[in-house]
């Protein structure tokens, strides 16, 4: 049976909501107001008039090859990383899952990459990839391989999927570790009994049951990729060479702190916000109806 709490007047509820909600308002409310707001609105060259333009920042910004070149490059960017960081979480977890020994050491030791700062991973990256100080780039070069991601854009792209990757899959072997041991041990024994072994009894049975986990972390990873990865390309690439790992967030802060174009990058992080709603209320979507049984 549902337990409620049930509250004899208004005043303690709005006292227990009142300051959650206030967080909501200052943190959020208040901020995507101003920037809705400000990309409706252009700066002059000298920053003293402002003018309201409606949706032409918008329309600027989706007729601009560049910025498109942006989205694409970051749809790529979010997908690798997430497919990279779920998937190497997913093998990960399983391997944990099973009686082995020192399992409680393992765990600790996947765990604790999320602890650390995304601008601190990018310079261990560094220091394994750089072409001139790093371990890995220096030795790639000394057998012949020519490495260097400060100038190649494919290499560059690479190096800021990998290591915002390797960020992430401390989060997801969490959430699929959960995941594998919520599973009913009943259910595999059976599975096991009938026959099915290996991949084809993870792939029939483990992965359905693991479905809600596994959309739930493509939204946040997608997130995360979208937001979360600033600090890491900033440290790594700049954004470089030249655009080649600039994403939609990196954009957002070079056009609106490095030149200035308040408009502009208003614009740039509303469409941004408005992809995190949808993606959201996707998710929302999909787990209420699993949980529904529809």
């Amino acid at each position: 049976m549902e337990r409620r709490t049930i509250f004899s007047g208004w005043l303690l509820p709005v006292v227990l909501v009142l300051p959650q909600l206030a967080l909501t308002v200052v943190f959020f409310l208040w901020p995507a107001g101003q920037a809705i707001w400000s990309s409706m609105t252009r700066t002059d060259a000298f920053g003293i008039r402002t003018m309201f333009v409606g949706l032409e920042n918008f329309s600027d910004l989706f007729t601009d090859p560049l910025y498109l070149d942006t989205i694409e490059r970051s749809v790529f960017f979010c997908a690798a990383v997430a497919a990279l960081s779920m998937g190497v979480a997913l093998v990960l977890a399983s391997a944990a899952d099973r009686e082995i020994r020192f399992r409680g050491l393992y765990r600790v030791l996947l765990v604790w990459p999320y602890a650390i700062a995304p601008a601190v991973a990018a310079v261990l990256w560094i220091l394994l990839l750089h072409p001139q100080i790093g371990l890995i780039g220096r030795w790639l070069n000394s057998i012949g391989i020519p490495w260097d991601y400060k100038l190649n854009d494919t290499q560059a792209m690479l190096v800021v999927i990998l290591a915002s990757a390797w960020k992430q899959v401390s989060y997801n072997f969490i959430f699929f570790l959960a995941g594998l041991q919520s599973i009913p041990r009943a259910i595999i024994e059976a599975a096991r009994m009938d026959g099915a072994r290996g991949f084809f009894r993870f792939r029939t049975v483990v992965l359905p049951l693991l479905m809600p986990t596994v959309f739930f972390l493509l939204v946040v990873n997608l997130v995360y990729a979208a937001f979360d990865t600033f600090a890491t390309i900033i440290a790594l690439t700049d954004g470089g060479p030249g655009k080649a790992t600039e994403t939609l967030v990196v954009k957002v802060y070079r056009d609106g702190v490095v030149n200035l174009d308040i408009g502009s990058s208003s614009a740039q992080s509303v469409v941004l916000m408005a992809g995190v709603i949808v993606l959201t209320a996707l998710q929302f979507r999909f787990l209420g109806r699993r949980s529904g049984g529809g």
